[in-house]
């Protein structure tokens, strides 16, 4: 019986350890992702997310966000999400007074979630806003696409 246990145990630790997180390609700064992007020009993606409370952006997380298709873009765009969460433990003041002046700039209307496309000077080339509960990310998929 201990046997099953330890098994049972094992593969749960390798389903945690194989979920896919935010970290890997997100960029949290707005200067490093301009610097990046003007070095390398690629635009970037400007994502506006509430992480804990937007039903909308979490959908579009799981269907866009973390979608293998969204592979063949990685290379072409710096991705810079903007979390603006209700639980202020999740960011640090620093980060949240970044996120905010981002927020007053790009998402006046404060809407969410929020995609926008930025050439390396700042200026919003494209935007796409909203989530359906259809759940198709057919539409962000085109916004990259025509973006590249």
């Amino acid at each position: 019986m201990k046997s099953i246990y330890l098994i049972f145990c094992f593969i749960s630790l390798l389903g945690f350890s194989q979920e896919k997180t935010d970290s890997g390609f997100w960029a949290t700064d707005f200067e490093k992702a301009i610097t990046i992007s003007k070095k390398e020009k690629r635009p970037i993606v400007l994502y506006f997310t509430g992480s804990d409370w937007c039903k909308p952006c979490m959908l579009l997380k799981e269907d866009f966000f973390e979608n293998e298709k969204l592979d063949a873009y990685k290379s072409s765009f710096v991705f810079l999400k903007i979390d603006i969460p209700r639980n202020a433990d999740l960011l640090t003041e620093n980060q949240k007074t970044e996120n905010y002046k981002l927020l007053d700039t790009y998402n006046p209307g404060k809407v969410f979630p929020l995609v926008n496309i930025l050439n390396h000077k700042g200026k919003v080339l494209d935007k796409a806003s909203g989530y359906s509960s259809l759940r198709d990310p057919k539409y962000y998929f085109e916004l990259l696409e025509n973006n590249k």
